[in-house]
């Protein structure tokens, strides 16, 4: 962060001295004014749409416009949650009540930074954004994978939860993911991590195609899928049960699938579970007992293994394994077991099966591999790694001086929602003994003002969508609070706001490209009914059939959104 302070280019020094020197009048917008204060949010999901509600609500005549890359809005709401729980996605009623105030504009299929890929797609640059807005929310959620780094992840079969996820709920990204589900019975299917997305690809992987086929399930994933041989499933993580991700809620959702056989775990250390807190204990007890299903020696269920304490360390392909299996594809997993410690324990105890009996119970117990571990290694032909997310800056956070942590894939906040940066200042020592030119200087955090974050950008990929709401509202509550107090927002003249908006944004970025195509909330709207017609024909009682094509989405527009 210090490096990207001490880089910082001339035209953003220029930008930060101009915050000394405006708004003497311009942060009265928390009460009736003539010109609207306008905020712009980069992103459409959750975290985006609960802080435009959050703050229009407490600010009656501030205007709201949000930027959203592709021709859909509803983030992780639309291509995140798994298609058999509809009853997340009603917040998207909320949503649509936000987005009929005449005070909010969405702006669809428009690119920040970054060039789409796509013809018929926009993209306007961050700074004009800046210049244009008395303040800025980013809320564009995570878009990389967090790697394993270990041998052999490269392989066939090999897939990020996130990709899989998006490929069954139709996020253009991965419409030509294409994976072959048919290999299933050569092994068990394997998904690393424990979290609620584990439990949502295992469910999906096992869930009979009847009862998808009453979702909102991509049409190409149902195909598939009707022919996936999967059969036993094996959810693994590197901590203990204790410390696992996963919700009650989502283990019974598991334990509810029809003819499938959830595995019970036998805790090793029973004597010690009555000190859990009463979610962690219905939890593990839930998972203690497994499913009740009646023996069928003759034709096994389906299953669903829980494996602890264990930690990825290669990946092989094997080419005597059966010819059935296609060339570089992986054929088998190899796992160390790990040894739980307190993450407060500086010098751990090397006598592993102590440490093992003495965390067991530590909800906040960390994982590691011993110098030597003990191995397993699982025959499989699918490995799932659901091993978490992670945003990436923008293209101009650079350049503009905005920071960006990239090993946490966060942007620097005050864990409110202001955007943080690095003020250096000298550090104040007597003259005598340390000349002005020779003070060392200290870093202070400091607010980029008019910058804001919230949702997975500003505290990492965790947490339900409730949780979301909440973090979006403490974000717009930030704001709201600036606004009140008259604190400096984006600064006016050459390199700050004008409050002019989406307009002024449009003329300066879009002038001349006459095929960028911007879609606004009735272009949605037109989408999201041809959808909705779509699934009516389908015939299944599926709610929709959505589409998973960018240039399918603007062919419903015709000639109209250019």
């Amino acid at each position: 962060m210090a490096t990207i302070a001490r880089a910082r280019p001339r035209a953003f020094q220029q930008w930060n001295r101009q915050l000394a020197l405006a708004y003497t009048n311009q942060v009265r917008r928390a009460s009736t004014t003539v010109e609207p204060f306008r905020l712009a949010i980069i992103g459409s999901g959750p975290a985006g749409f609960y802080t435009a509600y959050r703050f229009m609500k407490n600010n009656e005549h501030a205007k709201v416009d949000m930027y959203e890359s592709l021709p859909v809005p509803y983030g992780l709401v639309r291509f995140g949650v798994a298609p058999d729980h509809a009853e997340v996605k009603n917040c998207r009623e909320k949503f649509e009540e936000v987005a009929a105030s005449p005070d909010f504009t969405f702006i669809g299929n428009v690119t920040v930074g970054a060039s789409s890929d796509h013809p018929d797609s926009a993209t306007v640059p961050l700074s004009s954004i800046l210049r244009h807005y008395h303040a800025v929310v980013f809320s564009y959620g995570s878009s990389e994978d967090r790697k394993l780094g270990i041998p052999g992840e490269e392989l066939k079969g090999v897939f990020s939860a996130r990709e899989f996820v998006g490929w069954y709920n139709g996020l253009p990204e991965y419409a030509d993911l294409n994976p072959d589900l048919s290999l299933g019975a050569h092994g068990d299917t394997l998904i690393i991590g424990n979290g609620n997305v584990a439990m949502d690809v295992a469910r999906i992987l096992l869930k009979s195609p009847e009862e998808l086929a009453k979702t909102d399930i991509a049409a190409h994933a149902l195909d598939a899928l009707s022919k996936s041989k999967t059969h036993n499933i094996r959810i693994i993580g590197r901590r203990g049960p204790i410390q696992a991700a996963f919700t009650t809620k989502e283990l019974r959702a598991l334990y509810k699938l029809p003819g499938v056989e959830v595995r019970p775990y036998e805790l090793e250390h029973p004597t010690a579970y009555d000190v859990l807190p009463p979610p962690i204990k219905r939890r593990t007890e839930l998972l203690s007992k497994g499913s009740s299903l009646p023996p069928n020696p003759s034709n096994p269920y389906p299953s669903v293994t829980f494996d602890f304490c264990l930690s990825p360390l290669q990946f092989d392909h094997k080419p005597e394994q059966p010819s059935s299996t296609p060339q570089n594809w992986v054929t088998s997993a190899t796992f160390g077991k790990t040894v739980l410690q307190n993450p407060n324990q500086h010098h751990p105890s090397t006598d592993y099966e102590t440490n093992n009996h003495r965390e067991y119970y530590n909800q906040k117990a960390t994982a590691r591999l011993p110098p030597q571990p003990e191995t397993v290694t699982f025959n499989t032909r699918y490995v799932f790694k659901s091993i978490g997310y992670k945003s990436t800056p923008l293209p101009e956070f650079s350049p503009l001086g905005i920071p960006f942590n990239t090993s946490t894939g966060v942007i620097p906040n005050d864990g409110i929602g202001r955007v943080l940066t690095k003020l250096h200042r000298p550090h104040q020592l007597p003259s005598s003994s340390h000349p002005a030119h020779h003070q060392p200087h200290i870093e202070l955090p400091h607010h980029f003002k008019g910058l804001y974050c919230s949702g997975w950008v500003k505290r990492g990929p965790q947490g339900v969508i409730a949780e979301t709401m909440m973090d979006a509202f403490t974000t717009a509550d930030a704001i709201t609070e600036d606004l009140t107090k008259r604190e400096k927002f984006l600064p006016e003249g050459e390199w700050g706001q004008d409050g002019k908006g989406w307009e002024a944004v449009k003329a300066e970025a879009l002038k001349g490209n006459s095929n960028a195509r911007v879609v606004s909330w009735e272009d949605w709207k037109a989408i999201d009914r041809a959808e909705i017609e779509r699934g009516q024909k389908a015939g299944t009682g599926k709610e929709r059939e959505k589409f998973v094509r960018r240039e399918d989405m603007l062919a419903v527009l015709g000639d109209g959104g250019r």
